[in-house]
């Protein structure tokens, strides 16, 4: 997908004008000049594009969820988070490529994939540094989930050094305690408590 490639929003500001600083094949730095409500006259802003993510919040048939640690270069640290990645491939229909990506993210990332009869459920999307970024990334429950044959297969830029499950409490644990504190898991769990599909304790049965 294109960078910028923003769900579409009844409440939707024109297009910037906006002027490329630095590109490459995962974030453009640009120069934009942004109309607003409050700023009809336009407002000067640096913005970093990001491709779309999806995120996985996996669960296993006994109920517990997949998290992985991965090292991360920008904080200098490994942090335990939901699989995660990237939309790499353009074109519509927008729904089918965001499915396709969460179950080949599942897959790279965890060694897992959704069982026979298993069901891949959209929970919307949200926005990770509305500051300085458009970055957007998609939240999907995916349930049961097995291990896959041949285990998992990261990319060439991850760096993946575990793989284990927590239930739904010890995952609230986890967040209280500071243990998980990505953006992307911090956003899935929320939605997933919002939606009634996890309750503090156990998962809600589907």
């Amino acid at each position: 997908m294109p960078f910028s490639d923003l769900p579409p929003g009844p409440d939707a500001w024109p297009a910037p004008e906006s002027r490329p600083l630095f590109t490459s094949p995962h974030l453009e730095v640009a120069q934009v000049r942004q109309r607003t409500p409050a700023r009809p006259d336009g407002a000067d802003w640096t913005v970093v594009h990001r491709k779309n993510a999806c995120v996985i919040a996996a669960m296993t048939a006994a109920g517990e969820f997949l998290i992985v640690r991965q090292e991360r270069i920008p904080i200098r640290a490994s942090l335990w988070e939901f699989p995660a990645g990237q939309v790499d491939a353009p074109g519509p229909p927008r729904e089918t490529v965001l499915r396709e990506t969460a179950l080949r993210e599942l897959a790279e990332e965890s060694g897992y994939r959704l069982a026979p009869g298993g069901e891949l459920i959209a929970l919307g999307h949200f926005f990770s540094s509305v500051g300085f970024s458009d970055e957007c990334g998609h939240l999907f429950l995916a349930r049961p989930v097995e291990p896959a044959p041949g285990g998992c297969h990261q990319d060439e830029g991850e760096a993946i050094t575990g793989c284990r499950t927590l239930s739904a409490q010890e995952l609230g644990e986890w967040i209280a305690r500071g243990e998980i504190r990505d953006a992307n898991t911090l956003a899935a769990y929320a939605r997933l408590c919002a939606l009634g599909l996890i309750a503090p304790g156990k998962p809600v049965a589907a």
